[in-house]
């Protein structure tokens, strides 16, 4: 029997009094302050830190910082659409790998807003305003997981 019958993976989306950490890869920069600004939707009441990085490949060494000032969520944004090469592959898969292995050694819920897209107009479609930008979804997922975590680990 859990000793939380009342906790639901889905927890409430209050960002109130949480240190988040957003990073946002610059390339396909278009996209991705579209899902930054999605992201912002739902933190704003947060304290936010917001650091941009070349690409989706560097994101989790910043993630692995931000969690090392003091963030309690972050929220890792990025767009890698298909090329003519196998590198969209690797990178989708390195970099998201390595924001699972960020997450699990640190014990930091993230919120994945990395799109891996093989038209960049799937890409613009996630990134609009609206109820499906999946900047917005990662920041939710990112939130609630926090308030999950703090419920459990208290």
């Amino acid at each position: 029997m859990s000793e939380h019958p009342g906790t639901e993976l889905l927890g409430p989306v209050d960002a109130a009094g949480l240190k988040v950490g957003v990073v946002v890869a610059a390339y396909n920069r278009e996209i991705t302050e579209g899902l930054l600004a999605g992201a912002q939707a739902v933190l704003g009441d947060a304290d936010v830190e917001v650091v941009w990085v070349s690409g989706a490949f560097e994101l989790p060494v910043a993630a692995q910082a931000l969690i090392s000032g003091g963030c309690e969520a972050i929220v890792a944004l990025g767009a890698v659409v298909a090329g003519e090469t196998d590198h969209y592959e690797h990178l989708a898969r390195e970099s998201i790998r390595g924001l699972q292995d960020v997450m699990l050694q640190t014990g930091v819920p993230i919120g994945l807003g990395v799109l891996t897209v093989r038209d960049i107009l799937h890409a613009k479609e996630r990134s609009i305003p609206g109820p499906n930008n999946k900047g917005k979804e990662a920041a939710e997922a990112a939130v609630r997981t926090a308030r999950l975590l703090k419920e459990l680990r208290s």
